[in-house]
């Protein structure tokens, strides 16, 4: 997977907002965090792969919550989607 480059971040009520826009292909290769962050698609369509489970999100979807300590990969599954981590001010993706 090509990683996807991070398009717009802003600040709100305390929570980091990290937009990114991905084709086909691109995304978020496999890793981990500290902390717990929501995942939301507002354009197109992903695929969260975690242990043991694929999960397709798209804009009709509520987001996901992906825990602590746990791995998880984000990849693009149409052209345009545009896709959004929500997490912790101080954390980092």
């Amino acid at each position: 997977m090509q990683a996807a480059k991070l398009f717009f971040s802003y600040l709100y009520n305390k929570t980091n907002n990290a937009i990114y826009k991905a084709n086909v292909g691109e995304g978020l290769p496999r890793h981990e965090h500290i902390f717990a962050h929501t995942t939301v698609c507002i354009q197109g369509k992903i695929i969260v792969r975690k242990e043991n489970k694929e999960i397709i999100i798209s804009e009709r979807e509520n987001p996901l919550l992906l825990t602590e300590n746990e791995w998880h990969e984000i990849e693009a599954i149409e052209d345009n989607t545009i896709f959004i981590n929500q997490f912790p001010l101080g954390m980092e993706e």
